[in-house]
Formats: C-alpha cells, sequence, structure tokens
C-alpha cells in the first residue's frame, strides 16, 4: 500500500491522476452526480443474460440534486464527485467508512477493486441496511480508495474498458460484457 506521501509524488509525476482530498494513507471518495436509483423491477425475475432485462431495475438518473434520501432496504448508485486516473502499474482498494457503516450504510457492496488504468468516475453501491432513513448530501465523504503499486514491470498503456468511468453511466452492463450464448461452456 501506497503512503499518501507516494501518492502525491506519482501525481506530481503524472503517473495518476486526483484532484481530491487525502483521508490518511488514501484517496477520500466523495459523492457527486449522478444518483442512479436501482427500484423495483416489472419483472419478477431479472434475467442475468439480457440486458434490458438488467436495465429495468433503474429508474431515471437524478443529475441535479444536494439532499437525496435513502430508506431502509434501498439501493442506490452515486458517481464519486472526483475523477480517477490509475497508471497501469496501480491498482485501488475502496473501503466505505466505519462511520456510515455503524448507521447502516453500507457504501460499497461488490469487489473492492479498481483495476490498473482506471481512468474515470468511480461508481458506489450505496444501501441502506439500518432502520432509518439516511440523508445523503452531494459532496459528502463516502469511502476511501487505498492505492498499491503492482509488483513487476507493467506499462501504462493498459487500454480503457468500454463500459466503466463514465460519470453519466452507472447501470450494469453485466450481459453487454459477459454473453451467454449457445455454445459458451
Amino acid at each position: 500500500m501506497l503512503s499518501a506521501a507516494s501518492i502525491a509524488c506519482l501525481i506530481s509525476q503524472g503517473a495518476m491522476e486526483w484532484t481530491g482530498q487525502f483521508r490518511g494513507d488514501g484517496l477520500l471518495l466523495t459523492l457527486g452526480s449522478p444518483l442512479q436509483p436501482v427500484r423495483a423491477p416489472s419483472a419478477s425475475v431479472i434475467d442475468l443474460t439480457d440486458q434490458p432485462s438488467i436495465d429495468d431495475l433503474y429508474g431515471e438518473p437524478v443529475a441535479e440534486w444536494r439532499t437525496h434520501e435513502l430508506g431502509p432496504g434501498e439501493m442506490l448508485l452515486g458517481a464519486v464527485h472526483e475523477p480517477l486516473r490509475l497508471g497501469g502499474s496501480l491498482m485501488g482498494m475502496i473501503g466505505g467508512l466505519s462511520h456510515l457503516a455503524r448507521v447502516g450504510m453500507a457504501v460499497h457492496v461488490t469487489s473492492p477493486f479498481v483495476l490498473p488504468g482506471w481512468n474515470g468516475h468511480l461508481a458506489l453501491e450505496l444501501v441502506n441496511t439500518g432502520p432509518a432513513v439516511l440523508q445523503l448530501h452531494h459532496g459528502m465523504p463516502l469511502a476511501r480508495l487505498l492505492v498499491f503499486a503492482l509488483d513487476g514491470a507493467r506499462g501504462d498503456d493498459v487500454a480503457p474498458h468500454p463500459f466503466y468511468g463514465r460519470e453519466t453511466d452507472l447501470r450494469s452492463r453485466y450481459a453487454d460484457e459477459f454473453p451467454v450464448g449457445p455454445t459458451r461452456r
């Protein structure tokens, strides 16, 4: 894991880009726009091999907002306010803030890893697991990102991922990325 001083040095050298704040030896991730509501779908089953079926889970994105109420059991996708670019020899790991976990907020419920070469806005999966409505505020700190250097040589010419990092597109693209056909095993 890299220290804040090492990360600042990499930023000054252009090996990574980050304009946000630090928290200890990590990057402080704050909630930005848009928010992507996850809602009850019209079908009782979501077919994970069918992108339109997955898309049925999402309401209209909310681009302009100051506060948002997240009810118990609700899920919301939120873009991190600051874009991030990691060089090909760096990776990250997202961790939620324990203060939020103690009121029932799960900040990143899937894989915490940010792959080498990431470039764009991270998306956080916000789930209210507690008993009360939680009021979110634009720009509030939600998590931090720890940065790691990979062992061994690797170039910074990592190809951008076609589905991730775009601030305005937070939805799952699982079926688009992993198409299942009759000959796939």
